[in-house]
């Protein structure tokens, strides 16, 4: 894989995320969109949800376990290369990746137990983490 040689500032996000799937005509839930942290996205096949693990009720298909690393932004939609400076670092980590894409910036979700590889895989590639003390 060829690297990108763009340098991004990310910061550790303390939200523990769950990633939901229900049927494409489900009712946006009230639980979806509590928090800090939420995005919610509706196509013809399934309605997704991201959002802090401890608002997700047991019973709904999610994969828990997941953390956010926000870029700083923002971003012109012109802007090239932008995500695939990280992945291409994460991806040679052998570290899966879940993207989520605001108006200003994009947000990478990586599984909790890959966190401390993705901040290193990420950081070895030139971008800089910033991390609360309270993590």
């Amino acid at each position: 894989m060829t690297r990108i040689a763009r340098r991004l500032q990310l910061s550790v996000l303390q939200e523990r995320l769950a990633v939901s799937r229900l049927a494409a005509d489900a009712t946006i839930p009230v639980w979806a969109t509590q928090g800090s942290f939420f995005s919610v996205t509706r196509t013809a096949d399934e309605l997704s949800i991201v959002a802090q693990e401890s608002c997700t009720p047991a019973g709904v298909q999610s994969q828990p376990g997941w953390r956010a690393l926000k870029l700083h932004g923002p971003f012109a939609f012109s802007e090239i290369g932008v995500v695939s400076a990280l992945a291409v670092p994460l991806a040679e980590a052998k570290i899966g990746i879940f993207i989520v894409s605001t108006f200003d910036t994009d947000y990478l979700l990586v599984a909790s137990s890959d966190l401390e590889a993705a901040t290193l895989a990420l950081q070895g590639a030139g971008h800089t983490i910033h991390r609360s003390n309270t993590e």
